[in-house]
């Protein structure tokens, strides 16, 4: 089985029955992922690989000679696996998996041939793979090695190597048609040397000869290019920063700014699809009920939330494309050391305070599954803008004179959270997250390729669709029926007040549960189970349940009025302490149900189900200790 298959990659499903199986291998930022996308298009799925959380993309190829399956593994810079990525790497190319691959390209930066070279000789070793794999080298890069004055070609390193080289453009896709030929071609090459073993010195030993072969043809000329003079200011932290955070605020405006019309158009889309639906659906009103605020209201939290992950997706794809988050790595390194992490954990987590869903896809630009893992439990403690709603108007009713100072501090809270919650999982649930020194090779800047782009896009929003979506309706219809069933009263299915419903039910008891919080108030609790849908929702159903509970004239006339009473009562007449503390329980309890379906496609149901769990801990711990302190004071 390769990396990522839930099936013998030889027989696949009925459509690719036969079809030979291809793995690509290759260092970080070689091209290996453009590649793949330029050649199988649309025609691409995400998966983890069997037993990890590693993401591995598997596609359809339809070249001139027929349907090829090909398999996008991690970077690596070897096979000697020193992380969960590189050990997915090694076992999709050997076959370790219970399927051996029919052919192996090894993609190889013409840049930096010495390192690729490392690679190809574990991969050319004897036993390193099936005897009936074959392999084929994809020479990238070779613009960028150009304009560094290396003549290198395909044809000579074929030579030299004698295996079949290719040179190819994965961001054009120039050179595929004829690296689809080189994979069905009867003909391996002329045998060239191959190392006497995988150990370290015999791989060296072997690349050393390789290269002097080759001769000037690999040396570098000594020319200042573009990309020289570029770095030589954008590395410097006094030039690098800044423009990493002018780059980073154009990222959290089009997470936020830039979508939102979208989003309201969608959300506006679904409302009057649902006014046309409700009525022409037949038998008794719940039933429509069921399908318009169940269903489809369901469907169109998803719809509206693929506006947003398809242009930050694309965003993060163009800055990977284009070289630029190599550097964003180099600057931001030593902020984030201590953590164990180094700066490719900085893009996620800035991302984070526009929405948790990106932040989370985000993640796969980290080359190490535990760092994955690590920077993805975190993330939902970032505060997103969902949360600021709910945080303005706890402020305005407890402190309205300090409101802007309470939403200061949330934001500064969740920093801490972040970097605390990093801290105590970098020593207990993810300690064997080795922390290396950050060792990349920065690629030369290119301009993206549009097409690869929209592709990957495509897929990933496809994968979010497919998988967190379904986590998404499930949860909304459910808590429809919580909504339309009552438990209390002779209510119609579907016509139920907020408080005579299972979801009031719920609220009641779940209410007594926050007391130690001053909490202990059944609107409250209902809100805040109906904020794991979304942190929007919370200010609605809390002008939902008073509008219920409260007939008109007959208590405070506003929501924040309303709020504060509740809280008064509950606190026992310490309702600041007891709105600071629910200020507290929203910034750290788990932030959206799409962030749970992302977290359960990325890491799998039982890591989304216990960081849930987890966040929920954390929030009524720290509500409890905001309140029990604030209200000495």
């Amino acid at each position: 089985m390769t990396a990522g298959c839930h099936e013998s990659p030889r027989t696949g499903g009925a459509a690719l029955a036969g079809a030979p199986v291809v793995v690509l291998l290759g260092n970080p930022n070689a091209g290996k992922s453009t590649l793949f996308n330029s050649a199988t298009g649309a025609r691409q799925h995400v998966v983890n690989a069997p037993g990890t959380t590693v993401e591995v993309a598997e596609g359809t190829w339809r070249t001139p000679h027929g349907t090829v399956r090909l398999v996008d593994t991690p970077g690596t810079y070897s096979l000697v696996a020193r992380s969960p990525d590189e050990l997915v790497a090694a076992r999709a190319a050997t076959g370790a998996d219970g399927g051996a691959p029919d052919v192996v390209v090894v993609v190889a930066d013409a840049t930096t041939l010495p390192r690729a070279l490392v690679l190809l000789g574990q991969v050319l070793a004897p036993g390193a793979l099936d005897g009936t794999t074959r392999v084929v080298v994809a020479l990238t890069m070779l613009d960028a090695a150009r304009a560094h004055g290396v003549t290198l070609d395909a044809a000579t390193l074929s030579d030299t190597l004698g295996l079949p080289v290719v040179g190819v453009d994965p961001r054009s896709g120039a050179g595929l048609d004829t690296l689809a030929d080189m994979l069905v071609a009867d003909a391996p090459g002329t045998a060239g040397p191959r190392p006497a073993s995988d150990d370290a010195a015999d791989v060296f030993a072997w690349t050393a000869p390789v290269l002097d072969a080759l001769g000037d043809a690999t040396a570098p000329r000594v020319r200042t290019t573009l990309s020289d003079r570029v770095d030589a200011a954008l590395l410097r932290p006094w030039v690098g920063l800044p423009v990493f955070g002018l780059v980073m605020w154009a990222l959290l405006w089009l997470a936020t700014t830039a979508t939102a019309p979208v989003m309201d158009g969608v959300g506006r889309l679904v409302a009057w699809l649902g006014e046309l639906v409700r009525p022409a659906v037949p038998g008794p009103a719940w039933v429509g009920g069921l399908l318009v605020d169940g269903v489809l209201q369901g469907v169109g939290t998803v719809l509206s939330f693929l506006p947003l992950l398809a242009i930050v997706f694309g965003a993060i794809a163009v800055l990977e494309d284009s070289g630029y988050l190599a550097r964003v790595a180099v600057v931001t390194d030593r902020a984030v050391r201590r953590l164990g992490l180094d700066g490719r954990a900085v893009l996620p987590l800035v991302l984070g305070f526009g929405c948790n869903v990106p932040a989370l896809t985000a993640t796969r630009t980290l080359p190490d599954a535990r760092a994955r893992l690590l920077v993805g439990l975190v993330i939902p403690w970032t505060t997103c803008p969902a949360r600021l709603t709910v945080y303005l108007l706890v402020a305005t009713a407890v402190v309205p004179e300090h409101a802007a100072t309470v939403v200061a501090a949330a934001y500064l809270a969740s920093v801490v959270l972040v970097v605390g919650g990093a801290w105590v999982l970098r020593r207990t649930l993810v300690r064997d997250l080795v922390p290396e020194g950050l060792v990349l090779a920065l690629p030369a800047y290119h301009r993206p390729g549009l097409r690869a782009t929209a592709r990957s896009v495509g897929a990933r929003c496809a994968s979010f669709v497919r998988r967190a979506g379904t986590v998404i309706v499930a949860t909304l219809v459910v808590l429809w029926v919580l909504l339309a069933v009552p438990t209390t009263g002779s209510h119609a299915v579907g016509d139920v007040p907020v408080a005579d419903s299972a979801y009031g039910a719920v609220a009641h008891g779940l209410a007594p549960a926050l007391a130690p919080a001053g909490l202990d108030d059944w609107h409250v609790a209902g809100a805040l189970v109906t904020g794991v849908v979304a942190k929007e929702v919370v200010v609605g159903a809390l002008a939902q349940a008073y509008a219920v509970d409260e007939p008109a004239g007959a208590g405070p006339s506003t929501l924040t009025e309303h709020l504060r009473a509740s809280l008064d009562v509950s606190s026992g007449g310490a309702a600041t302490a007891a709105g600071l503390a629910l200020v507290a329980f929203v910034l750290a309890y788990t932030p959206c149900i799409a962030t749970i379906g992302e977290q359960r496609r990325l890491f799998g149901t039982r890591v989304a189900v216990l960081a849930a769990l987890g966040q929920l801990t954390v929030a009524w711990t720290l509500a409890v200790l905001v309140f029990q302190v604030g209200r000495l004071l």
